[in-house]
C-alpha cells in the first residue's frame, strides 16, 4: 500500500520538568493531558472545543508478579504528526487518510518497569495503549485493567450488555449515567449535542474490553479472564495492549464515516491480495433455521448434492458468486455434547469433489462451513489439514462458527479465545482464504492487517428471526451506529417471504429451537430488506431467504444489480434506532439504502455524492403506497426516474420500512 506521508515523526526527548504531556488533534478541536500524582499513579482527561469531555480518569494496569499500576515518573516524551493517505483492498472505503497528531509518554518505576503509553488524536476521535517491559521475570501475569472513561455529564447511550461469552443481545437506550455494564462499541450523545462511541483496536494478543461502572461511577474497563482470573498471560515480561478508543462525531454519522479504527491498525501483512475478494452469496442455511431442514444426516438432511446443485444453478442464472453449504461434514450428529467435526469428511450424500466441479463448470465459488461447536482444540488439530484440502479443491471462502461453549472453563472472548480466532486467521491466510466468522470475537479493525478477515457476525443476524420473537424494528437501525462501527457484519438480509407464509404449514417443518413459539416472522417491510443490503456493510454479503422465494420476484433484480465490493460510502443521515440513509458507490454506479423505525418517515436527499455532468437512471424499489410492516409488509413498487447530482430525492417510508435506490450512468 502506499502512502503518502506529508508530515514525519519528529522527537522531543524531554523531562517532565520540561514539557508537558498535553497533545491535541490536527483541527485543535481535541485536547488530552497527561497527569502523575505524587504516588506515581497515571491520568489522562479530554477536553473538546475547550470543554470538558473525560475528567481525570485512572490509566495503568495491575499484575500479580510486578507493580505495574503506581510508582512512575515520566522520562521521556516524544511528539509527532502523520498525514498520509493509505488503501485497502475492499472496504467501506479503499482510500483511507490517516491525519492524526502522536505522543508517547516514556515511564520508570522504581521496580525497574518501562511503560510508552502511546496516544494519537485524531479530528473524529483518539486511541491511547499501554506498552510495558518488565524485567527480570520469566511470566507476566495480568490480573486488571484501571483504565476508566469519566464521561462528564450525561447524555443517551446505545449498547449492549457486557458478556464475554456472546455479542447475541438485545440493544438498549438508556441514560449513560445507568449503564452499569456494556460490551464495546458502546455509543452514546452527550447532552451537549456531541455523539461519541468508546471501542478498542488491534486486539491480538489480549482478552477483550468490556465496560464496568466501577465504586466511583466512572466506566472503567473489564477484561474477560482465564479459568484462574488471570486476565493475560505472557512467556517474558512485555505486555503490548490493545488502543482504547474514543471516536467523536458532531453528527451520528459521522461515527459511521469515521476510519479511526482502521487507522488503528498495522498496515497489510499480505503478500498479495488479489485473491481476496467481495462477493454476494445464497446459501443451504436458512432452511435449517426454519425447522424445514437439517444439519444433520437424515431424512430431512438439507446439503445433499441435489440441493447444493441448485443453488448453485440459482447463483449461476442470477450472477451471484457464491454458495454456502451448512451441515455438509460429519460431525453434527454429535451435537448437543462435546460437539466433534471432521472438516474433510463429507456425509455420504454430500459429494464435496462432485459440488465443488459443478460449481467450477457454473463459474460459482463455494464457501466452505466449518461449524466448531466451540471445541476448539479439536478444530485445531485440524486447522492445517482443513485449509490445505480447502487449497486443493479451490475453495477460498470458509464459514466458520462457534455455537458452543469453550473446552476448559475458557471464555470465548478471553485471550484464549483472541489467541485461536488469530491462528485461524494465519493459518487460512497461508492457503489464501477468505473467513466469515460467526460468534467470532468481535472486529477491532484488524482487517487493515489481515484482509482475508473479511466479515463475521458478532450481533443478532436474521436467524433470530426464524426461532423467536426476532429483532426489533430499531435494532436494524442501531446497528450501523454500534457494532458496524467495529467492522463488517455477516447480518445476512434479505428475507423475502416475511410471514413465512411459504413454509408456515410445511410438512417438514419441526421445532428445534426452544424460543420457537411458532409465530416467528421478520419485523420489517420487503423494501426495508432491500435496503439492508446496503445499510448493513459486509463484503461478503447474502441473501439469506430460500432460493424458490425469489425465482421469478421482481424485487431481487436489485441484488442482481447489486455489487458487493464498492469504491466509497457515506452515511448521509441518520440517529441511532430512528433512521438511516446510506450510499456506497462501485465503480459508476452508487446503491442508497434507507430504513425507519415504526414511525413512517420522509428524507430529503440531496443527490449531490454523483458525478455533475452526468445523467442516471434511477430505480427505486419503495414501500407499497399501502404498505406497513405488520400488517402488509411485501407490498411494494419499484420506480424508474432519470436523474443528476442537483436533484434531490424524497424518500417516503412506510411504518417500519425502506427504501433502496440503484444509480446507474446512461450511456
Amino acid at each position: 500500500m502506499k502512502q503518502l506521508i506529508t508530515s514525519i515523526l519528529f522527537v522531543a526527548a524531554v523531562l517532565a520538568s520540561c514539557s508537558s504531556p498535553e497533545v491535541s488533534s490536527p483541527d485543535g478541536r481535541l485536547h488530552l493531558k497527561l497527569t502523575v500524582d505524587e504516588a506515581g499513579s497515571i491520568f489522562y482527561q479530554v477536553d473538546v472545543d475547550g470543554s470538558p469531555f473525560i475528567a481525570p480518569s485512572r490509566l495503568g494496569l495491575v499484575a500479580s508478579n510486578a507493580e505495574l499500576a503506581s510508582g512512575f515518573v515520566i522520562e521521556d516524551i516524544e511528539h509527532g504528526a502523520v498525514d498520509s493517505v493509505w488503501h485497502q483492498p475492499w472496504g467501506e472505503n479503499k482510500e483511507l487518510t490517516d491525519r492524526h497528531n502522536s505522543m508517547s509518554v516514556t515511564m520508570a518505576n522504581g521496580e525497574g518497569v518501562q511503560l510508552t503509553l502511546s496516544f494519537k488524536l485524531f479530528d473524529d476521535g483518539l486511541g491511547f495503549r499501554y506498552d510495558y517491559d518488565v524485567p527480570g521475570v520469566d511470566s507476566l501475569f495480568v490480573t486488571d485493567e484501571l483504565t476508566q472513561f469519566a464521561i462528564v455529564g450525561d447524555g443517551m447511550s446505545w449498547s449492549i450488555p457486557a458478556s464475554f461469552e456472546t455479542y447475541e443481545l438485545e440493544y438498549r437506550e438508556m441514560p449513560l449515567s445507568t449503564v452499569g455494564d456494556a460490551n464495546t462499541p458502546m455509543t452514546f450523545k452527550t447532552e451537549g449535542g456531541l455523539y461519541a462511541s468508546l471501542h478498542e483496536a488491534a486486539l491480538t494478543d489480549y482478552p477483550e474490553m468490556t465496560l464496568r461502572r466501577d465504586s466511583t461511577g466512572v466506566l472503567k474497563a473489564d477484561l474477560a479472564p482465564w479459568p484462574d482470573g488471570v486476565k493475560a498471560r505472557y512467556a517474558g515480561g512485555h505486555c503490548l495492549s490493545p488502543w482504547r478508543t474514543v471516536q467523536v462525531a458532531d453528527e451520528a454519522v459521522g461515527l459511521i464515516n469515521s476510519p479511526l479504527i482502521l487507522n488503528l491498525n498495522e498496515p497489510c501483512a499480505l503478500a498479495t491480495t488479489d485473491w481476496v475478494r467481495p462477493m454476494r452469496y445464497v446459501g443451504v442455511w436458512w432452511g435449517m433455521h426454519l425447522g424445514i431442514e437439517t444439519w444433520q444426516d437424515d431424512e430431512r438432511h438439507g446439503a445433499t448434492t441435489a440441493n447444493a446443485k441448485k443453488y448453485i444453478d440459482f447463483a449461476a442464472d442470477n450472477g451471484i458468486e457464491g454458495v454456502v453449504f451448512e451441515g455438509w461434514n460429519r460431525g453434527w450428529e454429535s451435537w448437543g455434547g462435546r460437539q466433534s467435526f471432521d472438516f474433510t469428511a463429507p456425509y455420504d450424500d454430500f459429494d464435496m469433489g462432485e459440488v465443488v466441479r459443478y460449481a467450477k463448470e457454473r463459474g460459482v465459488q463455494v464457501i466452505g462451513h466449518h461449524e466448531t461447536g466451540g471445541n476448539v482444540p479439536n478444530y485445531e488439530r485440524q486447522l492445517d489439514r482443513a485449509y490445505a484440502w480447502c487449497d486443493s479443491l479451490g475453495i477460498r471462502y470458509v464459514k466458520t462458527g462457534y455455537a458452543g461453549g469453550m473446552p476448559g472453563g475458557q471464555f470465548h472472548h478471553g485471550q484464549y479465545g483472541v489467541r485461536h480466532y488469530r491462528r485461524v486467521v494465519e493459518t487460512a491466510a497461508r492457503y489464501h482464504v477468505s473467513l466469515d466468522v460467526h460468534e467470532p470475537i468481535k472486529d477491532t479493525g484488524i482487517r487493515r492487517t489481515w484482509p482475508n478477515m473479511m466479515t463475521r457476525e458478532g450481533a443478532r443476524g436474521m436467524e433470530w428471526n426464524a426461532w423467536s420473537k426476532g429483532n426489533s424494528l430499531e435494532h436494524e437501525l442501531i446497528l450501523p451506529f454500534t457494532r458496524l462501527l467495529a467492522g463488517p457484519m455477516d447480518y445476512t438480509p434479505g428475507t423475502f417471504d416475511i410471514l413465512y407464509e411459504a413454509t408456515r404449514n410445511d410438512p417438514r417443518r419441526r421445532k428445534w429451537n426452544d424460543l420457537d413459539e411458532g409465530n416467528s416472522r421478520v419485523n420489517t417491510t420487503l423494501a426495508k430488506q432491500i435496503a439492508n443490503w446496503v445499510i448493513l456493510y459486509s463484503p461478503l454479503q447474502m441473501a439469506s431467504d430460500l432460493v424458490e422465494n425469489y425465482e421469478g420476484h421482481p424485487a431481487f433484480q436489485f441484488f442482481r444489480d447489486f455489487d458487493a465490493d464498492c469504491d466509497w460510502s457515506r452515511a448521509l443521515q441518520g440517529e441511532p434506532g430512528d433512521y438511516i440513509a446510506v450510499v456506497r458507490r462501485a465503480g459508476d454506479r452508487y446503491d442508497l439504502g434507507a430504513s425507519t423505525n415504526e414511525e413512517a418517515r420522509t428524507l430529503t436527499v440531496p443527490l449531490d455524492f454523483l458525478v455533475g455532468g452526468v445523467t442516471y437512471d434511477a430505480a427505486i424499489y419503495a414501500d407499497g403506497d399501502d404498505a406497513d410492516w405488520q400488517h402488509n409488509p411485501t407490498s411494494y413498487k419499484i420506480v424508474h426516474r432519470t436523474v443528476t447530482s442537483a436533484d434531490t430525492l424524497t424518500v417516503v417510508m412506510a411504518e417500519g420500512g425502506g427504501q433502496a435506490v440503484t444509480f446507474i450512468p446512461r450511456k
